[in-house]
């Protein structure tokens, strides 16, 4: 099994600004997808995202407030489904830092490649949406290629 791992630190006073971002339909769409259904803040409630034509549905796994959010991918690209996404927060001085982690890839397609630059786009258009209050979520994120 392949993983996609990251770690970016957020300068917040409160790890619970951080996890909102992550459990709830506004934070979601302020940083991921604008078009996000879905609340993510009960474990087996499924979210929505939608990227234009392609998408994913996930299902709230496990929530920890405020220090753990996890994720099962239940339909999307075929190299998504059966993922696990999870997002773990912790304190360091001035900083939430969240370490990222997309687990349990197939194997390490190309695809895997380019969704790791994207994980990280949008890992700093989370940490803009905490800091400054503006995130750069699809369809405003930076694009890397032709997959976008």
């Amino acid at each position: 099994m392949a993983n996609i791992l990251h770690r970016v630190g957020v300068k917040t006073a409160s790890p619970d600004n951080v996890y909102r971002t992550l459990t709830t339909r506004d934070g979601l769409a302020g940083w991921w997808t604008t078009d996000t259904k879905g609340e993510g803040d009960q474990v087996g409630n499924i979210i929505e995202f939608r990227f234009g034509n392609d998408g994913f549905d996930i299902k709230v796994k496990k929530l920890q407030a405020p220090t753990q959010v996890e994720w099962e991918v239940l339909d999307g690209p075929q190299e998504w489904i059966g993922t696990t996404i999870s997002f773990e927060l912790k304190q360091e001085g001035d900083y939430i830092i969240l370490l990222f982690k997309h687990l349990n890839w197939k194997e390490p397609v190309e695809f895997m490649h380019h969704c790791s630059t994207k994980w990280a786009i949008f890992l700093m258009s989370l940490k803009s949406l905490v800091e400054t209050g503006k995130g750069a979520p699809f369809p405003v994120d930076v694009k890397v290629d032709n997959w976008n």
